[in-house]
């Protein structure tokens, strides 16, 4: 080795961009700084500002059923191309790349459950399968479901997110409205509960169709609902539509839905209507000291009410007053 020689140090230069995701999110809401764990332990709501994040369809059978519980059926029935539909891809690809995606065959689950012990129908919109949006498998899985409610004299849940009708199927998915609508009017006439929860984004022949035909419709909060988006209607019209116009809170105000319900509180009041809107030959037992049904109704009224605390304590919601 000679006098002046040396050991040059070894460098490590790297190549590739290391990812940058270290489970913070920038909330949508209050743009706030929150780990994706906070987050999942909190029901996917950000617990700063209330933001109501997307669940997946796992996290809402666990959220609105009793462990265990959830039995699917219909799933046998898959989507077809009837009419080899083509856009920028073939339909079938787009089912394909959806399946793969989502482990599932169509944007709906519908099942059997129990909550809180109590037996009911329950129908879920998977938005992840192609935006949620409703074919003939949507709609013909819904009303075999009210068929079976039906049969088994049990109240029917659905809850949706749904982007609307499928374009794929064209006049096919349109006609599910019709089918849907006309099954629920059975419900109807042998006095079966139906709720309807409307989280965001419900739009389009869902919204135009069962996911506003219940008994009762719960909105989560700063959800869009609505038959075409705002954009669309501003095109349309030519002009702007007011602040937050078709929003849940909005909504609310004039009329189209019956309340807005917290996700934390969701699973109780669920449990609650289901309660008040069955086996109500309790309620008239001459035996009660307090007519349980002067209780019932009180404690439906406090449900149906604004909470302006829950109105108010975020920041991207209006208050009603």
């Amino acid at each position: 080795m000679g006098l002046f020689s040396r050991n040059k140090p070894k460098i490590k230069i790297q190549t590739t961009k290391k990812d940058g995701f270290s489970g913070w999110v920038k909330c949508s809401g209050c743009s706030e700084l929150i780990h994706a764990n906070e987050l999942q332990q909190n029901l996917n709501c950000c617990p700063k500002c209330n933001y109501h994040y997307r669940l997946s369809l796992k996290q809402r059978i666990d959220l609105l059923s009793d462990s265990g519980t959830f039995v699917e059926h219909f799933t046998e029935i898959s989507p077809v191309d009837a009419i080899d539909f083509v856009d920028t891809e073939s339909y079938k690809d787009r089912l394909i790349q959806a399946t793969q995606k989502t482990g599932r065959n169509d944007a709906i689950a519908t099942g059997t459950c129990q909550l809180d012990g109590r037996n009911y129908a329950l129908a879920i919109l998977d938005f992840s399968f192609m935006g949620g949006s409703m074919g003939s498998v949507v709609g013909e899985r819904l009303a075999l479901l009210i068929e079976l409610a039906l049969a088994c004299n049990i109240p029917l849940v659905a809850v949706s997110a749904s982007g609307g009708a499928r374009m794929q199927e064209s006049v096919l998915s349109l006609m599910q409205m019709a089918k849907t609508s006309a099954a629920l009017a059975k419900l109807h006439e042998k006095k079966i509960p139906y709720i309807s929860i409307l989280t965001n984004p419900t739009t389009g022949g869902v919204t135009a169709s069962f996911a506003t035909l219940g008994d009762i419709i719960i909105a989560e909060p700063d959800a869009l609902i609505a038959f075409a988006g705002p954009r669309v209607v501003e095109q349309t019209i030519g002009q702007k539509l007011p602040p937050r116009a078709q929003k849940s809170e909005f909504l609310l105000e004039k009329g189209m839905i019956d309340c807005i319900i917290k996700r934390s509180d969701l699973r109780s009041k669920l449990s609650f209507f289901l309660e008040f809107l069955t086996d109500n030959d309790r309620i008239f037992d001459p035996g009660q000291e307090e007519p349980l049904a002067k209780k019932m109704a009180h404690r439906l009224k406090e449900l149906l009410e604004i909470n302006d605390a829950t109105q108010n304590s975020s920041p991207y919601s209006n208050s009603r007053r």
